[in-house]
């Protein structure tokens, strides 16, 4: 599969659907970036950087501070696949965060969400 239109894509592009997904469910533009600087290593500057810098997923992930070790622990299908078993590491880094914004619309603790 190409996934290169997806890698091109501007972050800040899809953000605001991220947004409008949490709020839908209750949930709060301060949990989904508490999930971004989780995933990330990003902080609240350097997001707000990368939103306002239009950069793509390709540079967002490959820019990021720190992916977080316990990625390993995110698990499931997202978009008809298995998270885990995602053979491109940037598109599996894309789905690991669609994952987790899936588990905060559907209600799921932070602290669960946040597998540390």
């Amino acid at each position: 599969m190409d996934n290169t239109r997806v890698f091109k894509m501007a972050f800040a592009s899809v953000y605001p659907h991220y947004v409008a997904k949490a709020e839908k469910k209750g949930r709060t533009k301060a949990e989904l970036h508490t999930i971004i600087h989780w995933l990330t290593g990003y902080d609240e500057p350097a997001l707000q950087q990368q939103i306002e810098n239009r950069v793509d997923f390709q540079t967002f992930f490959a820019n990021a501070p720190r992916i977080n070790p316990n990625v390993n622990k995110i698990t499931g299908v997202i978009c008809g696949y298995r998270v885990e078993e995602i053979e491109d590491p940037l598109m599996q880094q894309i789905r690991y965060l669609d994952k987790l914004i899936d588990e905060l619309a559907k209600g799921k603790k932070m602290e669960k969400i946040l597998r540390d």
